[in-house]
């Protein structure tokens, strides 16, 4: 790929973590989680060409938007390391996460987006699990990161489906519908 395409998939992850930041309606301090394979937005089976050129230009178009807002990025690491999240310190604390004992690696164990994430942030940490705390997400190539958006899970539609070449899955949390058919809820909520 040529840098002008790395430039493009920055700006589409910008794009995307804007869209999804907006309709989600996400505040300070609140954790958006993404997913991403580095092989499928090259156009590869997802675990087969980590990439460390492409994953600096998707961490950085997604903390373009997210650092300005306040919001926390969490970097899913790969299987291998149980997808794992590489976060910040100030996150880890906030929420009480437990930090464990790994450092990602490229074409090892973490994957290239979290491999980068450990070297960017400000202060990394890695932890097992952000115990369903994010509030949004976006799962870039297939990398299933339902499991750390807090439930209810809700499908977002945006303007793009992919990045690169890798099919994007955009997700964000609402609070439960409870009272059955008596209930009256707040749209603003829903």
């Amino acid at each position: 790929m040529e840098s002008q395409d790395f430039d493009l998939i920055a700006k589409q992850t910008a794009q995307a973590v804007r869209e999804v930041l907006g309709a989600a309606r996400l505040s300070a301090g609140d954790i958006f989680v993404i997913g991403c394979s580095s092989s499928e937005v090259l156009g590869e089976q997802i675990g087969t060409h980590t990439s460390m050129e492409v994953a600096p230009y998707l961490f950085d178009g997604a903390q373009s938007v997210l650092k300005p807002a306040g919001v926390f990025l969490a970097a899913q690491c790969c299987e291998h390391l149980n997808r794992a999240l590489v976060i910040e310190r100030d996150c880890m604390e906030r929420y009480g996460f437990d930090q464990v004992n790994a450092i990602p690696q490229p074409n090892h164990a973490g994957g290239a987006f979290g491999t980068i994430a450990y070297r960017s942030f400000d202060h990394p940490v890695v932890v097992e699990d952000i115990q369903a705390k994010a509030k949004a997400g976006i799962d870039i190539g297939g990398t299933l990161i339902g499991m750390h958006i807090h439930p209810v899970v809700v499908p977002l539609r945006i303007s793009i489906d992919a990045i690169g070449k890798a099919h994007i899955i955009c997700a964000r949390y609402r609070p439960k519908y409870i009272g059955g058919i008596r209930a009256i809820y707040d749209e603003n909520l829903m």
